[in-house]
């Protein structure tokens, strides 16, 4: 039937990508421990919890990690059958590691189910369901899951809903012919592609803001109970706790609210208009 592989690149050095948005340099120690926190925190728990493990999760890491590092991302991973951390030297090795894994494991099956996650963020544990009931042997498909959140964990922990069009949790359904995956474009590319589906159903992914986040800033809005949502996205004991006992009640960032709820809803709806009227160059396979 198909193959899912959930793709994340962790440390891959790009000469590209070298500063984070307050211009300090990435793939450092500091940058490194904190990645490896971000992930135990969320990423990981988000994922090991999901209620469908019919997937393989590829994992990316450089070839040049410290060996300190790798003992910890080893140990981290080590006791989940479902889960491959894959050391490559770096971007450059990153689609053709991709494209040799995902041949190999998939021998046998007609479809290729692809998606996308950093490692910083965290999703719903229906997620790797509800991508999977979008499947219906179609030969090419980008599903774009629209809706989800943004928690703010620096310098304040904020949280609320977010819309997204052609985000960093795309999937990608296609036929076993050399496949390519989700990979092949960056997720903003994505908005040149004539075959893609906007997932509206439920809000199943959290996008998390911090001081080392290459671009993203919080723009949130809307007043979100995580008590409740705990319940839908499992991170560790440690973050849910600290999110529920520091989050900032909406009272004190309402104006902020207000304003981040206009510029989601605008840019949404200024995409999609664009689209429709053929701003962005239209792409077939």
């Amino acid at each position: 039937m198909f193959e899912h592989f959930i793709i994340t690149r962790f440390n891959l050095t790009n000469p590209d990508w070298t500063t984070t948005k307050n211009n300090e340099l990435l793939l450092n120690d500091s940058w490194m421990e904190q990645r490896i926190w971000l992930f135990k925190s969320f990423c990981l728990p988000s994922v090991v919890n999901q209620t469908n493990k019919n997937f393989t999760w590829l994992i990316f890491a450089d070839t040049a990690t410290k060996s300190d590092y790798k003992t910890i991302l080893n140990d981290l991973v080590k006791d989940h059958d479902f889960i491959r951390l894959e050391y490559i030297d770096g971007m450059a090795k990153f689609q053709s590691s991709i494209n040799t894994i995902v041949s190999k494991m998939s021998q046998g099956k007609n479809h290729i189910i692809s998606t996308r996650i950093d490692n910083d963020d965290a999703i719903h544990k229906d997620f790797i369901s509800e991508i999977q009931s979008q499947f219906n042997s179609q030969k090419y498909l980008v599903i774009d899951v629209i809706k989800g959140y943004s928690l703010q964990i620096k310098p304040q922990i904020m949280l609320g809903k977010k819309e997204h069009i052609f985000n960093p949790f795309l999937s990608l359904i296609e036929e076993n012919k050399n496949p390519k995956t989700i990979w092949h474009n960056s997720h903003t590319d994505w908005k040149n592609e004539t075959r893609i589906k906007y997932y509206t159903k439920k809000r199943l992914w959290i996008a998390i803001i911090h001081d080392k986040n290459k671009i993203n800033n919080f723009n949130g809005y809307g007043n979100i109970n995580w008590k409740n949502l705990s319940k839908e996205f499992i991170l560790s004991d440690e973050m849910s706790n600290t999110i529920l006992n520091n989050a900032i009640d909406k009272s004190q960032w309402r104006k902020l609210s207000l304003k981040n709820r206009i510029i989601v809803k605008y840019k949404v709806l200024s995409k999609i208009f664009k689209k429709s009227i053929g701003v962005y160059k239209l792409k077939s396979k």
